[in-house]
C-alpha cells in the first residue's frame, strides 16, 4: 500500500487540513463559492472522521500489547497512571471522533437539498 509510517501519514493528513484551513479563509473563490463545494468538503471530512475511532482504536491496541509485553518504561517512572491517561485520552478522542462524525454526517444531509441561487 504504502512505505510511509502511520506518524507520517497523520502528519500530511494535519497539513492538509491547515491547508483546507488557509484555502477557505479568503471566500468566495473560484473553486470555494458554491453550496456544493462545501457538501463535497464536509462530505469528505465526514468520511475522514468515520475512520478515526479505528486508527485511534489501532493506536491503542498497539500500546496495551506493548504494555502486555513488558515493553514499556516512564522516564517519570510513573508508567502506571502515564498509560492511565494514554488510554483515558484515547478513548476520549475515540468518543469525540464518532460524535464529530455523527455532526458531520448531519450536515452533510442538511446540505444536499441546498443549491445556488442566482
Amino acid at each position: 500500500m504504502t512505505d510511509k509510517t502511520p506518524a507520517k501519514l497523520a502528519d500530511e493528513a494535519a497539513e492538509a487540513i491547515r491547508a483546507i484551513n488557509h484555502l477557505t479563509q479568503g471566500s468566495p473563490r473560484d473553486d470555494w463559492e458554491y453550496p456544493g463545494d462545501v457538501y463535497s468538503l464536509v462530505a469528505n471530512l465526514s468520511q475522514m472522521a468515520m475512520m478515526l475511532p479505528q486508527a485511534l482504536e489501532q493506536a491503542s491496541h498497539l500500546m496495551n500489547k506493548l504494555n502486555e509485553g513488558g515493553h514499556l518504561r516512564s522516564d517519570k517512572d510513573t508508567l502506571d497512571q502515564d498509560l492511565g491517561e494514554v488510554f483515558y485520552g484515547l478513548d476520549d478522542a475515540r468518543n469525540a471522533a464518532q460524535k464529530l462524525y455523527g455532526s458531520l454526517n448531519r450536515a452533510h444531509n442538511g446540505l444536499g437539498p441546498i443549491g445556488y441561487k442566482d
